[in-house]
C-alpha cells in the first residue's frame, strides 16, 4: 500500500510557512525598482495596492482551502470547481503549468539570492549561476526530509525572517524621521493615465513579494484542524507581511535620499550600512541571502505537492503519485521540480522571470479557480463552504478585475508567453487523453458530477 500524507502541521507552521515564502528576495531586490517605476514618494502606494489584492484574493483561496483541504490546492480547486470535462481539462492545465511556474518561482528566489550575494564577492554570469544552481540543490537536500521535521526547519526560518525585517524596521524608527515619508507620500502627486499605468506595472513587482499567502492549500492534506488553520494563517500571514514591508519601505525612505534607493542595487544593505556603519551593512546582506534561502525553501515544499496530488487524482502522470515508502512525502515531485528549476536557475535573468511568473499564473490559476468558486457554489450551495469570505461574491469579482488588470500590466510579451504555455498545455492534454497517459474520471466523480 501506498503510503499516505500526515496531517502533522500546526497553525504555527503553517503560517511560518506563508511568510517564509512571501518574504523571499523579492521585497529586497523589488524595493528600488518599484521606486523608479513610481519616480516619487509614493511608490508606498503599489506596496499598499499589493496588500489589498492579497487580502481579497486571500478569501477566495480561503473559502476553498477550507472546503477542499487537500494536497495540491489549486488542482483540487479547479477540478472541483469546474467539476466533469472542463474540470479536469483545468485543473491538467493548472499542473501544466505549475511544471514550469513552480520551478520559475524556485528559481527566482535562487537568482536574487545569487545577485544580492555581488555585495561580498563581486560574481561573474558564470559565478552567480553556479551560486544559484547551488542553492536550489542545497534546498532540495533540506526538504527530502518527513514532514515534521520540515515544520521545525520552517519555524526557524521564520524566526530569522522577522528578526530580518524588524531590525531593518526599528533602524529607520530609531533614526528619529520614521514619519516623514508617510506625511510626505502626497508630494508631487498627479492622478493622471500616466499614474495609473505606472501604480499598475510597479504593481505586478509588488504582488510578486506578497505571493506565498496562499502556500498552506498546496499543503491541505497535511494541516491540523484545516477548516479554521488554512484560513487564519492566510489573513495572519498576510497582515503580518503587509505591516512588515510598508514599514521596511518607510524605514528606508526616511534615512535613504529618493535618488539613491532609486539607483542603489542593495538598497537594504546600504541603507544598514547608512545607520550603523560597513560592518553591519555585511551583516543585514547575510541575513537577506538567509531569508531568500528561506522563501526557496518553502516554495518548494508547497509545489512539490501538486504534481503527486494530480497524479494521485490519475490526472496528471502516474510517476509522480509515489510517496516516500519511510519520510512519507512525494520524493519524485520534489525531485523533478528542483532539477528543473535548477536548468531555469541557469538560463535566466530574475526580471524575466518575474513578470513571467505572474503572466503564466493569472489566467487560469488565479481567474480561473475564482470563476471556479462561483460554479461550484452554485452547484454545491453555501453548505459546501465551512468558511465563507464577508459579502460574498463581491471580494471574487473585485479580485477578477484586479488580476485582469495585472495581467495586462506584465506586458505583450509576457501575456503572450503566457498564453503559448496554456495552448501547448491544451495540446499535451488532447495527446494524454487520446493516448491514455491520464486515466479517465472515475464513475464515482461521473456519478458525483451528475448529482450536483
Amino acid at each position: 500500500m501506498n503510503p499516505k500524507l500526515d496531517r502533522k502541521l500546526s497553525l504555527l507552521h503553517a503560517t511560518a510557512i506563508n511568510m517564509i515564502d512571501m518574504v523571499g528576495i523579492g521585497p529586497f531586490v523589488v524595493l528600488s525598482v518599484v521606486a523608479q517605476i513610481m519616480g516619487g514618494p509614493y511608490f508606498l502606494y503599489a506596496w499598499i495596492a499589493g496588500a489589498i489584492l492579497s487580502y481579497v484574493d486571500a478569501m477566495v483561496w480561503s473559502q476553498l482551502g477550507a472546503a477542499l483541504p487537500k494536497a495540491g490546492g489549486s488542482f483540487h480547486f479547479l477540478k472541483e470547481g469546474y467539476g466533469g470535462k472542463w474540470g479536469k481539462l483545468m485543473s491538467f492545465l493548472f499542473v501544466w503549468q505549475t511544471m514550469i511556474q513552480a520551478p520559475l518561482v524556485i528559481a527566482s528566489a535562487a537568482i536574487g539570492f545569487s545577485q544580492y550575494a555581488n555585495y561580498f564577492f563581486h560574481l561573474s554570469f558564470i559565478q552567480e549561476k553556479l551560486v544559484s544552481g547551488a542553492v536550489v540543490i542545497l534546498v532540495i537536500s533540506l526538504l527530502y526530509r518527513n514532514i515534521e521535521s520540515i515544520g521545525r526547519i520552517s519555524v526557524l526560518l521564520w524566526v530569522g525572517v522577522i528578526t530580518t525585517l524588524l531590525w531593518i524596521i526599528f533602524g529607520g524608527i530609531a533614526h528619529g524621521n520614521f514619519m516623514a515619508p508617510i506625511l510626505h507620500i502626497n508630494d508631487g502627486l498627479k492622478i493622471e493615465y500616466g499614474l495609473v499605468a505606472a501604480l499598475g506595472f510597479a504593481s505586478v513587482k509588488t504582488v510578486y513579494s506578497y505571493l506565498g499567502y496562499y502556500n498552506v492549500c498546496h499543503l491541505g492534506a497535511e494541516i491540523k484542524n484545516p477548516t479554521k488553520n488554512i484560513p487564519r494563517s492566510m489573513f495572519i500571514s498576510i497582515t503580518g507581511i503587509s505591516i512588515l514591508y510598508l514599514a521596511m519601505n518607510v524605514s528606508v525612505a526616511s534615512v535613504l535620499p529618493f535618488e539613491t534607493i532609486v539607483n542603489s542595487k542593495f538598497v537594504v544593505s546600504d541603507y544598514i550600512k547608512t545607520l550603523y556603519g560597513q560592518n553591519a551593512g555585511a551583516i543585514a546582506t547575510v541575513l537577506i541571502l538567509m531569508v531568500a534561502f528561506a522563501s526557496v525553501f518553502s516554495a518548494t515544499l508547497g509545489y512539490s505537492r501538486i504534481p503527486y496530488a494530480a497524479a494521485q487524482d490519475k490526472s496528471f502522470f502516474a510517476f509522480f503519485a509515489k510517496v516516500h515508502p519511510r519520510l512519507h512525502f512525494p520524493h519524485r515531485s520534489l525531485l523533478v521540480l528542483g532539477a528543473i528549476a535548477f536548468v531555469f536557475s541557469l538560463l535566466f535573468r530574475l526580471k524575466e522571470v518575474i513578470d513571467g511568473i505572474l503572466a503564466m499564473r493569472i489566467m487560469i490559476q488565479f481567474i480561473g479557480q475564482a470563476i471556479g468558486l462561483l460554479i461550484l457554489y452554485k452547484r454545491r450551495g453555501s453548505g459546501f463552504f465551512p468558511w465563507k469570505m464577508p459579502l460574498f461574491p463581491i471580494p471574487l469579482f473585485i479580485a477578477i478585475l484586479i488580476w485582469a488588470a495585472i495581467f495586462y500590466s506584465t506586458g505583450p510579451k509576457m501575456m503572450l508567453s503566457g498564453l503559448i504555455v496554456t495552448g501547448l498545455g491544451l495540446i499535451a492534454f488532447a495527446l494524454a487523453t487520446r493516448f491514455g497517459w491520464i486515466h479517465k474520471a472515475s464513475e464515482e466523480q461521473a456519478h458525483d458530477d451528475a448529482n450536483h
